[in-house]
């Protein structure tokens, strides 16, 4: 049977003692590292390439919500699961615009960390059921649009100001190329203009 290969990133030992030891108990699971921090996860990644990262939140240096950005930029393929205490809430958003495909309390059980795995494998979102997350802020995550990581580039630019022109050079990419991003961006956050683009990418978390 193939083994779903994981890698656990907290900069708490305890936390991944913790998570390894159940981790274990899941038969379709092979962990395939522990980091403490950002730098060590993509060592180990780049020496054994995960299926899934789960990722603390909260860690110095580098965040996992910066990790993810990374990681995503570098291996669009890898699932990543964002972990957290409760009282945190407010970096969801940030991390589902990161392109992570869950999100899991510290607390979470064995059965509750699998149901995650499973669900990000099938290319779902998991959203821990712990949460209890307001009517509003479910569809905001619901209604959030899954982006390129191009896509992210330019939202970013154009929030700032740049116009086609500017953005082609400074991604060097033709101004059509650009053109062309811009309106599957407004297609995707459903709306008619530039002003709309930001106000939501904005309400998001994703500029």
């Amino acid at each position: 049977m193939y083994k779903l290969k994981v890698l656990v990133v907290d900069d708490h030992p305890m936390v991944l003692e913790g998570m390894q030891a159940m981790l274990s108990q899941i038969d379709f699971v092979l962990v395939t590292g522990l980091a403490r921090n950002a730098y060590e996860a993509m060592e180990l990644l780049k020496a054994d390439m995960p299926d899934v990262v789960i990722t603390d939140i909260n860690m110095p240096e580098i965040s996992g919500i910066e990790l993810a950005t990374k990681i995503k930029k570098e291996y669009p393929v890898i699932k990543i699961i964002a972990m957290s205490t409760f009282n945190e809430r407010s970096y969801i958003s940030q991390m589902i615009a990161q392109g992570a495909s869950g999100y899991l309390l510290k607390s979470a059980s064995k059965e509750e960390i699998e149901e995650a795995l499973q669900t990000a494998s099938s290319n779902k979102l998991y959203m821990s059921l712990s949460l209890e997350l307001s009517r509003k802020e479910q569809q905001d995550i619901t209604n959030r649009p899954t982006l390129t990581s191009r896509e992210k580039e330019i939202l970013i630019l154009i929030a700032e100001g740049y116009t086609n022109p500017q953005i082609a050079e400074q991604l060097f990419v033709s101004p059509y190329t650009v053109d062309s991003h811009r309106k599957n961006l407004l297609t995707k956050f459903a709306v008619n203009n530039t002003a709309g683009l930001i106000k939501l990418a904005v309400k998001y978390g994703m500029v």
